[in-house]
């Protein structure tokens, strides 16, 4: 005997979404519903660094938590970093982490420094990181306040697509995995997805 919550005319309740979904993007209506998680408000904040010729370094994220484990970074994209601090936004502490995986990844030298575009926020002025980054021929240039917007051309050019990007694999992930909710330690596999989408 079938339960009617498990079965309908021999569909799961997933399949009966899914076909109510292309039925309804089939037949042209304007409004048709999305697939959310539940919770907001939980942030994970991901430094993202590009070059001019579009080279990137790998990912860094701060997680939300007292201290960071190693299951926050499972399918992430290789070589990522992470630390952690009970906001999930990067302070002074952080931004001296920050810097280590900078370094690390583009080896800065006398010979060939490195320009570090920053927001103009209080957290990157770390005595311990402004040394750190003197010391390894990184020059760290903010931009002054309210003008990001206009001088930051990443702003339009790739962390906007990215942020489509990542909208795009967090719902692929919401209709590949239905009835469960993505936690913020779903986000760095998610990047990786997206990545190896494009």
């Amino acid at each position: 005997m079938l339960r009617a919550a498990e079965n309908y005319f021999g569909l799961t309740p997933t399949e009966v979404k899914k076909l109510a979904f292309q039925l309804a993007t089939k037949i042209g209506l304007k409004q048709v519903g999305a697939i959310t998680s539940a919770e907001r408000g939980t942030l994970v904040t991901l430094a993202c660094r590009i070059n001019a010729i579009g080279n990137s370094i790998p990912p860094f994220f701060v997680f939300p938590h007292k201290n960071f484990k190693d299951h926050f970074l499972i399918g992430a994209p290789k070589g990522s970093a992470e630390d952690a601090n009970t906001s999930g936004w990067i302070k002074e502490e952080n931004i001296v982490k920050y810097l280590q995986h900078f370094i690390g990844s583009t080896k800065c030298t006398k010979e060939k420094p490195c320009l570090l575009l920053l927001d103009n926020h209080k957290t990157h002025l770390s005595i311990v990181g402004l040394d750190l980054a003197k010391n390894n021929e990184i020059v760290m240039l903010t931009f002054p306040p309210h003008c990001k917007h206009k001088l930051q051309p990443l702003d339009n050019a790739v962390y906007g697509p990215l942020k489509n990007y990542i909208n795009i694999a967090m719902t692929s992930w919401l209709v590949m995995n239905p009835g469960k909710i993505y936690t913020i330690y779903d986000i760095p596999i998610m990047l990786q997805y997206m990545i190896f989408q494009k």
